[in-house]
């Protein structure tokens, strides 16, 4: 019997915009918050960089990847857009990247 499901994935920076580290124990607190709300989530260790233009200007970002499969629900949808405005906030950031995709779990 298979179920359907979606991941979430979300690149966290390692630094602020202005060059400034993020404290190591804000990434784990964000991997924490999804643990608490869905029971697990995987993060990757291994640098992701990021090329990006805005207004003109070319910005390079280093960003972990945080991922989680939960049940393809509204609710969970909703809750995952709070999580990536909340840190967005927090890590002061124009935006932070997380895509979402249907998958099936056999």
């Amino acid at each position: 019997m298979s179920s359907k499901w979606r991941r979430f994935e979300v690149l966290l920076p390692l630094q602020f915009n202005d060059g400034r580290d993020v404290p190591f124990d804000w990434l784990g607190e964000a991997v924490l918050e999804i643990v608490t709300r869905f029971g697990a989530a995987s993060y990757e260790t291994q640098k992701v960089e990021g090329h990006w233009r805005h207004s003109g200007v070319l910005y390079r970002d280093n960003l972990v990847r945080v991922f989680a499969d939960v049940p393809d629900s509204a609710k969970n949808k909703r809750w995952m857009k709070e999580f990536k405005e909340r840190w967005k906030t927090r890590l002061e950031q124009r935006d932070l990247w997380m895509v979402s995709y249907r998958i099936e779990i056999e």
